[in-house]
């Protein structure tokens, strides 16, 4: 009964704090948090400005409208200024903000006070026993994401062209139901022919959003011909920044990050999918690579997997403590396929049968498509029942 009404009343339970609430507590979660700064060796510097590319520039009227829109529900960030302020003061404050945002683009430079972020530890269970148990919610400042959002239609603008069609997280009008049905159409288009089968490898990323090195991001969008200045500035706000973790009043040591991308902030989702007869499916960091194989020759799906495997190295991106898993397609029709196992960095990879990824569960056996009398007698029973 009390979970019905909990449900109806739409009620959630207070998340409890940490116990231990010193600062030398609070430095330990700082640096638990930033340990993927010791892994980065690469030296972020910025790109010659090009002739060509001038730096983007916004309006007393962008400003305003991003301003006026903002969520007065959001919490505050490190500087402290509430959503409801900034939107009340809306027409006061946006044609100084139009001067320092188009001086921050013209420079290629974010103030370090936008790009300070305060970290609040949330347990993930009633009682922690190490730091792992509790989960980083970031905080940055609120006018800092107005930024970012403008910035991100520039820069959206510039890449819908060139991001992976198979990429379909963070994007409008996409969701898993899509990636699904590709992967699905794909298996099931190449198992109407003879003697094939299909292999499916699903793996995720651990840490994907931590481990981005800003040198390698940038490499990527000069790859895809966005603007010089816009690059730097890309580069200049991931480099180079504060963070603290906080805990009521108390607040650890600041350290500052030249690795990853903020999680709090607004750019991060479009930054990490630019960051990554076979087909490669992404949602975010869940990735499934599809080996479409015929005359049972895997060659080129096993080429697939180590060049997964070698680009993980390069960008020091690991896999998660849970195993990726192997899945095998056949149609049913002809004998049944023994493949061996292989393995991808550490991971030996096994069959395994269910597989589940994006939610459904992916059944090895495809019986083949329905003949015209099951269709026949799927609808007589739809509009009888």
């Amino acid at each position: 009964m009390w979970q019905s009404i909990q449900a109806l009343s739409d009620y959630k339970p207070s998340q409890p704090t940490p116990t231990d609430t010193n600062v030398f507590f609070l430095n330990e979660l700082n640096d638990f948090y930033a340990h993927f700064e010791r892994d980065n060796k690469e030296t972020a510097t910025k790109i010659a400005s090009s002739t060509d590319h001038s730096p983007i520039s916004l309006t007393y009227s962008d400003i305003y409208t991003a301003l006026s829109r903002i969520n007065t529900r959001k919490a505050a960030g490190p500087d402290g200024i509430p959503g409801r302020v900034l939107r009340a003061c809306a027409e006061q404050l946006a044609g100084v903000f139009t001067d320092i945002f188009n001086m921050s683009l013209a420079q290629a430079a974010v103030p370090g006070c936008f790009k300070s972020t305060s970290i609040v530890p949330v347990p993930k269970h009633s009682s922690p026993t190490c730091l792992n148990d509790y989960r980083p919610v970031a905080l940055t400042p609120i006018i800092m994401k107005c930024f970012e959002r403008l910035v991100l239609t520039h820069l959206k603008d510039s890449l819908q062209s060139s991001l992976d069609p198979h990429q379909f997280a963070y994007r409008g009008n996409r969701s898993t139901d899509d990636a699904v049905s590709i992967a699905l159409h794909s298996v099931l288009t190449h198992l109407d022919n003879t003697n094939t089968y299909a292999r499916m490898l699903f793996v995720d990323f651990s840490s994907a959003f931590n481990t981005v090195l800003p040198s390698k991001l940038i490499t990527k969008l000069r790859d895809l011909d966005i603007n010089t200045s816009l690059c730097n500035w890309i580069m200049d706000f991931l480099t180079n920044r504060p963070q603290h973790v906080r805990s009521g009043h108390i607040c650890s040591t600041t350290i500052t990050l030249n690795t990853g991308v903020p999680q709090g902030c607004v750019l991060t989702h479009d930054c990490r999918p630019v960051y990554g007869s076979n087909t490669i499916i992404k949602f975010a960091d869940d990735t499934t690579v599809i080996g479409l194989i015929s005359n049972n020759d895997e060659t080129a799906y096993r080429e697939e997997i180590k060049h997964l495997a070698t680009w993980c190295t390069t960008i020091i991106c690991s896999l998660t403590p849970i195993r990726p898993r192997s899945s095998l397609w056949t149609s049913g029709r002809e004998e049944e396929v023994h493949m061996n196992p292989f393995t991808i960095t550490e991971w030996l990879l096994s069959l395994s049968h269910p597989s589940r990824s994006w939610g459904p569960t992916f059944r090895r056996t495809y019986p083949g498509p329905p003949t015209p009398l099951a269709w026949l007698r799927r609808l007589t029973s739809a509009f009888s029942s």
